[in-house]
């Protein structure tokens, strides 16, 4: 009751009602005096309450319907200093420089995540309301956020125009707005200033090594920044091509400064999940481990190069050695979601599945993520703790049906979806979301042994080994991740499968 009646308040519903009857009440006076000063003899008073009768439901109906349309949702439950942050609109409309807005806006991500005391929504599902006509409070509530940093960017020749607003989910107004007219060598500055801003405003603590973080400045060359900010973006792609392109930007901001750290931790980051994701690419692990040395070498503190170089370790085979580097991605950044996700990835592939739930929860806890979320429930399960796996997988459904909400052409977040529901009893859901990430992208062997998982678990032998056969002629050929995978229980002693892994 009392929800109904948050909602009839929230939809303005009484308020309409009240201006109809006093509007009735009006035209029902007016109607007595008419009567009786031309003396008609029909019973205009009655007719006209008939009529008030017959449309009040029809005005009701009207101000509720209307009242939903565009309306802010209730709050929710979002922690007291929590932030989404938009891609900048790109105000002049040149291509060349829609890169710019992503590559601002995701650094400040970035910079702000470091940040212990504050709770920033990932990218992956803040970008997806980039350039959406929808009201800044309801965005903000569906991400779960108590603020929104939104902003625009223009640029001329070599000077830049950033225009920042921080908005209150709660009720529209602007918690603070800066505008910046400055050359691009400023950059760095600008996204110093938004993020401690930011940090201001929402009141959160700044310890002294999140300080320096955020003041450290990684290359003073802008255009090998600006190829840098073009790599970060197909970088979040994380599709086979997109790395690939990745890989360019990065190298062509190494070529403008050697000094780069970033650009070399770029190269190496996007080198390994085109290695993890794609085997067919055939990814030149060796270089893109030098990238990481190199980057090393130049800042011996890069958590983020740490976290690449034992991630390119694991992919080669040094187990010992990408142990260590991710430990010590992890001491030197505990909010660096890729060492933890990247870390239990390489826990599970060795069957250490307590360490890679504990690990895939943690990345969790920094930012959510569909993946990571679903990995901690198939750890759960592969350690034989089903009730806890439930659970997780949930957890896992929940969120990945928020990511294909926002993201509906990501066919690896449709399959990671189709078994987390197949896995808590929906299996008609779970077939339905499967057979729309074949129908994104029938190609991907990632998405194709994903589907052969969900086949599996649902009982269908036959069609899940269609899939695995498919999956390995397009190019995976990742064995140890099968060998763990609590998904293909049931096809272990099918011959198929046994004749399958041989071939691996």
């Amino acid at each position: 009751m009392g929800r109904t009646l948050h909602e009839l308040l929230r939809r303005r519903v009484p308020q309409v009602l009240g201006v109809y009857l006093a509007a009735a009440w009006g035209l029902l006076e007016f109607t007595d005096w008419a009567v009786t000063r031309f003396g008609l003899e029909r019973n205009w008073t009655t007719d006209v309450l008939e009529l008030l009768a017959v449309l009040l439901p029809v005005v009701l109906w009207t101000a509720w319907k209307l009242g939903g349309r565009g309306a802010v949702p209730p709050t929710v439950n979002a922690p007291p200093r929590s932030v989404a942050v938009l891609p900048f609109v790109n105000v002049g409309g040149d291509p060349d420089v829609e890169y710019l807005g992503f590559g601002l806006a995701d650094q400040i991500v970035t910079d702000l995540a470091k940040i212990g005391d504050l709770k920033v929504v990932a990218r992956t599902s803040s970008f997806a309301f980039g350039g959406t006509p929808e009201d800044v409070r309801t965005i903000g509530r569906r991400l779960g956020a108590r603020a929104v940093l939104e902003g625009s960017v223009q640029r001329a020749a070599d000077r830049l125009r950033v225009t920042t607003q921080l908005i209150n989910v709660e009720d529209g107004y602007h918690l603070w707005s800066e505008q910046y007219d400055r050359t691009m060598e400023d950059v760095f500055q600008i996204q110093d200033e938004v993020a401690d801003a930011v940090v201001r405003v929402l009141h959160a603590v700044l310890r002294d090594t999140e300080r320096k973080a955020l003041a450290k400045v990684p290359t003073q060359h802008v255009e090998a920044y600006e190829f840098y900010l073009r790599g970060r973006q197909f970088l979040a792609q994380a599709r086979r091509r997109g790395l690939e392109y990745a890989q360019e930007m990065f190298r062509r901001a190494i070529d403008k400064d050697e000094r780069f750290a970033l650009a070399y931790t770029g190269m190496a980051e996007a080198t390994a999940v085109l290695a993890m994701y794609y085997p067919a690419a055939e990814a030149d692990l060796g270089a893109a481990l030098e990238a990481a040395e190199k980057a090393l070498s130049i800042d011996p503190e890069l958590a983020e190069a740490h976290a690449a170089r034992g991630a390119l370790l694991f992919l080669g085979g040094n187990l010992d050695l990408a142990e260590t580097a991710f430990i010590r991605a992890i001491d030197l950044d505990p909010r660096l979601f890729e060492a933890r996700y990247l870390h239990g990835r390489a826990c599970f592939q060795q069957g250490r599945f307590a360490d890679a739930a504990r690990l895939f929860q943690d990345a969790e806890s920094v930012r959510e993520d569909y993946a990571a979320a679903f990995f901690a429930a198939q750890s759960l399960e592969a350690m034989g703790e089903h009730e806890r796996a439930q659970d997780a997988y949930r957890h896992a459904a929940e969120v990945s049906s928020r990511y294909v909400e926002l993201n509906p052409d990501d066919p690896r977040a449709a399959t990671m979806l189709s078994v987390s529901l197949c896995r808590v009893g929906r299996e008609e859901e779970g077939l339905h979301w499967a057979e729309r990430a074949l129908d994104i992208d029938p190609e991907d062997a990632g998405v194709r042994y994903n589907v052969a998982c969900l086949f599996a678990v649902a009982g269908r032998a036959d069609r899940a080994l269609d899939c695995l056969e498919e999956a390995r002629s397009v190019g995976f050929g990742n064995r140890a991740w099968l060998e763990r995978d609590p998904d293909l229980e049931s096809l272990r002693d099918h011959p198929r499968f046994k004749e399958l892994m041989d071939t691996m």
